[in-house]
């Protein structure tokens, strides 16, 4: 088995490629070693004590470094651990947990969605899943709606996407001029 990497838009972040698949549905994203107890996978990458974020999409891992950090002596590290893993197929998920169709609790919404609002809702959900989240998963991450209220989208950029330099920019130019271009109730977006 062979593990490959690519780079992100986030300097601090590389995406680890297995080549199968790492989440059948869904994503997951462990921001703290508390929330990647779990996953065995995720907490033995947070146990370098030179990881900050675990993300898994549907087929790569994406780990961001801790400030300091040198991807030089961390990238042979983090891909041995993840061959490890892959290799003797273990669970990605511990025991009790339900794994990958799991709702973890920062995925609550920032805004409680109105009945009224349904169709435009659709539409920016529709819009998120087949012209954003391919895009921001080729950068290692993935995108999380979080409501829409008075012509506001929340979103949460997540993985690589997290703390991207570039993040503000993938947002209001990017995300923002698509969602006003084809849902035209929509005024702004804001990170939640």
């Amino acid at each position: 088995m062979f593990i490959e990497t690519e780079t992100t838009p986030n300097p601090s972040s590389l995406k680890f490629l297995p080549g199968r698949t790492v989440m059948s549905s869904g994503t997951r994203e462990f921001a703290s070693p508390e929330a990647a107890e779990a996953s065995p996978l995720a907490q033995a990458l947070f146990d370098t004590g030179e990881v900050v974020n675990v993300f898994y999409g549907w087929d790569f891992v994406t780990v961001t470094a801790a400030p300091g950090s040198d991807w030089s002596a961390l990238k042979p590290q983090v891909a041995s651990i993840l061959l490890d893993h892959f290799v003797s197929e273990a669970p990605l998920f511990a025991g009790g947990s339900a794994g990958d169709i799991a709702v973890p609790p920062e995925a609550e919404m920032a805004v409680e969605d109105r009945e009224e609002d349904a169709e435009v809702i659709a539409s920016i959900n529709e819009l998120l899943e087949t012209r954003v989240r391919p895009a921001v998963a080729g950068d290692g991450g993935d995108i999380a709606y979080r409501g829409f209220s008075d012509g506001v989208v929340y979103l949460t950029l997540q993985g690589a996407c997290a703390g991207c330099p570039s993040s503000t920019a993938t947002l209001k130019q990017g995300i923002e001029s698509l969602l006003k271009h084809y849902v035209p109730e929509v005024v702004e977006v804001r990170a939640a």
